[in-house]
């Protein structure tokens, strides 16, 4: 049997809160956005897809072996916007401020996983929590000032000592994650 699965990083539950308020105050603007609830926030650092589950523990071990080569770290939670640009809005995001070592992280764990027969990710990552998917243009110019208000907010900083393997399973209602096993990176 297949499991829908990817490898992310949590967001503690204090920030999610704030990010909720925000996209509770947006969606007051009634525009035609698919807003993401904040229980599902995570920066995804590798999406598997559609993955057997006798992989799941050949997965797990090659992400234990990555993560002792790595101590913690803090990234930071801040700013708003819109991807690709706001003439063209698709996403509405929160942005993150991280150290090199999150993009080597990223990278290590694309190659462990291209070892496992996934395919290696085209794009430069872009770490950012997705809060919203834009539908039509409808309510999107107040969407994109009030995003530009909050372009400079501060949500918190994240103490990345862990990562997860997630499974998620498409619903009517949105997708809904949980963890399969939770990594630490090397505390010594």
């Amino acid at each position: 049997m297949d499991i829908r699965c990817f490898i992310a990083v949590d967001i503690p539950d204090s920030i999610k809160k704030e990010i909720s308020d925000l996209i509770e105050f947006l969606k007051k603007n009634d525009a035609d956005i698919k807003w993401v609830s904040a229980d599902n926030l995570h920066i995804t650092l590798k999406f598997l897809g559609n993955t057997p589950e006798k992989l799941i523990a050949e997965i797990r071990d090659k992400i234990s072996i990555l993560a002792k080569s790595y101590k913690p770290f803090y990234i930071k939670i801040k700013g708003t916007g819109v991807f690709p640009n706001i003439k063209y809005p698709r996403i509405c995001w929160i942005g993150i401020e991280y150290p090199d070592t999150f993009i080597k992280l990223q990278k290590d764990i694309d190659k462990s996983m291209k070892q496992l027969g996934f395919k290696e990710e085209e794009r430069d990552f872009k770490p950012h929590l997705t809060i919203g998917r834009i539908r039509s243009k409808k309510g999107t110019l107040n969407i994109i000032k009030e995003l530009d208000n909050n372009a400079l907010k501060e949500f918190g900083n994240v103490f990345v000592d862990s990562l997860k393997i997630m499974r998620s399973v498409l619903k009517p209602t949105g997708s809904e994650y949980s963890s399969l096993h939770e990594i630490k990176l090397d505390e010594v």
